[in-house]
């Protein structure tokens, strides 16, 4: 690309969607250089032309998009913005493209099509324009960890961890969250920008690859050490009481806060006002400044923050707006991530 306009290859079985999609992404200063209508012809138009992103459809015929991706990873490294439609089935799917190498995902309007897509014009364009310039061969964490070495510190009673990520979160997450010992005793809360229908599968993927009882959240819902909740999709998560060791939560559907909802300064904020016990915020790769004002929060009331470096970061943009307030303490690939969250939890020996 190298500072010019984004080169595109869409792929959708859909000549409607395609002409859509690509109008969109021309007039938000795109190149469209190739249309595919299944997977396998966006294996091949990716090779012949080798563009900076690729637009794909998840469910297509004669090869989906989840073999696609696999396809174009392995042979010619591109980076992929999965387009979903909003069912549980691709749901689970749309998650499978990610564990195979897809940077994120939007969602499929229903509906009028043509009336909701030109709606969500702008916000389809920024996450294209991001996503064609994230690095397919960059770290991604899964490298060896320092988080396996045993600590001979006690840890700290009733630490509340928060976490914050946008485009390319959802794989740092679970990565971070599977490195967390049970014994920390972390209460956790989870703001991935994700819409409804996905933050519940979210969370149960990373239920099962952490030691953590991980699920989203609810209104009300109360939780102690070694349990988690995820913001669900079109609601801002807001910590409304905190005693003995146990946060509660309420959810809101109050305007967009950064023009997302969860919004990850909403949560932050909220803990910072109510709770008094050990804090550590995180704000891992995404696009935008969301978390920053959550981070000066967290660190006017004594807590411990943390940011993923730009090596490792899908997309720079929420790490960096929060390194630029200057409240954070440590700027840290996303494999370190872990053993700097359990600094906050370790007592100090005296």
């Amino acid at each position: 690309m190298a500072g010019g306009r984004p080169r595109a290859v869409v792929a959708d079985d859909s000549h409607f969607m395609r002409s859509v999609i690509s109008d969109m992404l021309e007039g938000g200063g795109i190149d469209v250089v190739g249309e595919a209508r299944n997977g396998r012809d966006a294996v091949d138009t990716v090779a012949e032309l080798d563009p900076d992103v690729v637009t794909m459809d998840v469910e297509m015929p004669e090869m989906n998009g989840i073999e696609a991706v696999d396809r174009i990873m392995s042979e010619n490294p591109t980076p992929v913005l999965m387009l979903s439609a909003h069912t549980d089935e691709n749901a689970d799917v749309t998650f499978e493209a990610l564990d195979n190498g897809a940077v994120d995902f939007f969602t499929k309007p229903g509906g009028e099509v043509s009336m909701e897509m030109s709606r969500l014009e702008d916000q389809l364009v920024e996450m294209v324009t991001n996503v064609a310039e994230v690095d397919p061969a960059a770290p991604s964490g899964g490298g060896t960890s320092t988080t396996t070495t045993p600590s001979t510190r006690p840890y700290v009673d009733n630490p509340t961890l928060l976490v914050g990520s946008s485009t390319g979160g959802p794989k740092m997450v679970e990565r971070v969250m599977s490195e967390l010992p049970l014994e920390a005793d972390f209460r956790v809360l989870i703001v991935q920008h994700m819409p409804d229908g996905f933050t519940e599968r979210f969370a149960q993927r990373i239920d099962a690859r952490s030691d953590y009882d991980v699920r989203e959240a609810g209104h009300g819902d109360r939780i102690g050490g070694g349990e988690a909740l995820v913001a669900p999709g079109g609601n801002h998560m807001v910590v409304s009481n905190y005693h003995s060791g146990r946060l509660r939560v309420k959810l809101t559907d109050d305007p967009p806060v950064n023009s997302v909802r969860p919004a990850v300064d909403m949560t932050m904020s909220s803990a910072a006002e109510v709770i008094t016990d050990p804090l550590v915020g995180v704000i891992l790769t995404g696009m935008g400044e969301d978390g920053a004002a959550g981070i000066k929060s967290i660190k006017a009331v004594g807590g411990r923050t943390l940011a993923q470096d730009e090596e490792t970061s899908a997309v720079f943009g929420m790490p960096k707006r929060a390194i630029e307030t200057g409240f954070v303490d440590e700027v840290l690939p996303i494999d370190d991530i872990p053993e700097g969250i359990l600094q906050t939890a370790r007592a100090e020996v005296t």
